[in-house]
């Protein structure tokens, strides 16, 4: 038995020597180039398929993804930020891309084998050493949004990302209006009107996803390509656009349960009101309106504010207090209300220190 122990304990130190040798002296060859090993190739790829298998969410976690706008939404952004290794349907892959080791696969060849979940983890996690990224934000729900894009895709009608009309305004316009349009006025319900707005309130924002202090992979990505100055002028176009008309408010007694909520406070929380209108007092003039707002915009960002995933500036802990005891009953019927009433347009100016 001795002899055994100490032939084995012989070969762990030879095989850990062995190892520091080839860490040490650089013998294991990274080179793109030259390619992994037979075989190593085989067990890093079996490895990645089966860890997402292991850790996807389940099936019940899939979200309706045919909601009106998810998988525009989700074309515009990997146009920007993932077509440039994965290619889009009919395009071909860069010869930078094809020169990554591993490979990455092309669009399509991505998502065989692949149910929603699977793709869900895998955009949102992103793959060790392999060029994937996670998503550029800890909130769960955006990836969503590529995943709807990528079912799309699989079934022969991806969208494509849309084309702004417009010729005038600062630069990097057209690269907003993609999302939001020209008139800061999207038909997608999840992407907010800007055009109701301040331009300092939309400055301060742009500001907290740029650096990454507001949650959001899709803001994160897009306000990085441009510098402060561009996204101060693009606030204030924004802030210029003529206010539309009311947004679309649905059940006319949700609604109303909507309104009660909105105008009540307590002791340690004001009226939502109070800060956000209609009628609401000029020193408030900081916090966004949010008359005419999609509905599907404050669900969302009310259950990231309740959840404690949104960021944003020095007074998001107001709204993080105030939203801790909503309900999902409570969120429904405040988006309602709000996105009913007539749009007000943007407050003026506002202070750079909002929320």
């Amino acid at each position: 038995m001795r002899i055994v122990l100490l032939t084995l304990a012989a070969a762990v130190l030879t095989g850990a020597l062995a190892g520091a040798a080839i860490v040490g002296f650089g013998l294991y060859n990274v080179s793109a180039r030259a390619g992994h090993l037979p075989g190593i190739g085989w067990l890093l790829h079996t490895t990645y398929r089966q860890s997402v298998r292991l850790r996807a969410p389940g099936p019940d976690a899939v979200p309706d993804l045919s909601a009106p706008g998810l998988a525009e939404l989700g074309a515009a952004h990997f146009a920007t930020a993932c077509a440039f290794c994965h290619a889009t349907p009919g395009d071909v892959q860069s010869a930078t891309a094809l020169s990554m080791n591993p490979r990455p696969p092309y669009v399509t060849d991505a998502i065989l084998d692949w149910d929603p979940r699977h793709l869900y983890w895998i955009v949102r996690e992103g793959v060790k050493m392999s060029g994937m990224p996670h998503w550029p934000a800890a909130r769960p729900d955006e990836a969503w949004a590529l995943v709807a894009y990528l079912e799309r895709v699989r079934a022969g009608t991806a969208p494509q990302p849309r084309a702004s009309a417009s010729r005038d305004g600062p630069a990097g316009l057209s690269f907003c209006a993609v999302c939001h349009d020209a008139s800061g006025r999207s038909d997608w319900p999840m992407v907010p009107r800007l055009d109701i707005l301040p331009a300092d309130y939309m400055t301060a924002a742009l500001a907290a996803y740029r650096d990454g202090r507001r949650d959001s992979g899709f803001m994160h990505q897009a306000a990085r390509r441009l510098d402060p100055g561009a996204l101060r002028d693009l606030a204030a176009w924004f802030a210029a656009r003529p206010a539309g008309g009311a947004g679309i408010g649905g059940d006319p007694a949700l609604a109303d349960a909507g309104a009660r909520l909105a105008r009540r406070g307590t002791g340690d929380v004001p009226a939502c009101t109070a800060c956000h209108g209609p009628d609401r007092p000029a020193e408030n003039a900081a916090f966004p309106p949010l008359a005419g707002q999609h509905a599907a915009y404050l669900r969302t960002q009310l259950d990231l504010w309740r959840d404690g995933a949104r960021g944003g500036g020095v007074r998001s802990n107001l709204m993080a207090k105030a939203a801790q005891a909503l309900t999902d009953a409570d969120i429904a019927a405040l988006a309602a209300w709000y996105a009913g009433l007539p749009a007000s347009g943007n407050a003026g100016p506002g202070r750079v220190d909002t929320p």
